[in-house]
């Protein structure tokens, strides 16, 4: 099975730019494995920084206003997404904030 990917956006321009290392060691440390990635611009200018999460088969999932403070909910999110089939949860809750940072939600392709 594929590993999710994680792409953040650099160019917001409260962008932190230790952000991808901090959560590039909070995932080896939890051993996590997934792809993080950086592009320009994913059109969430009004919640930067910007954080998308997907995984080939599974619902994608776009959320806004990512700081350091969001890696402990980050990693738990990573948890229940990789033990759903679909990518779907069906409780928020033990995301704690990042729950109320959620900006889409893009179903998976159909087969």
């Amino acid at each position: 099975m594929t590993q999710p990917t994680l792409t953040l956006c650099r160019s917001c321009s409260t962008a932190d730019p230790d952000l991808p290392r901090q959560i590039s060691a909070a995932l080896a440390a939890a051993g996590l494995s997934a792809t993080l990635q950086q592009v320009d611009c994913m059109s969430g200018c009004d919640r930067p920084q910007t954080l998308a999460i997907r995984q080939s088969g599974k619902t994608a999932y776009l959320f806004g206003e990512i700081t350091s403070a969001d890696l402990p909910d980050i990693l738990t999110f990573l948890r229940l997404y990789a033990s759903s089939a679909d990518g779907t949860l069906p409780d928020a809750r033990p995301l704690g904030e990042l729950r109320f940072k959620a900006i889409a939600r893009i179903p998976a392709e159909l087969p």
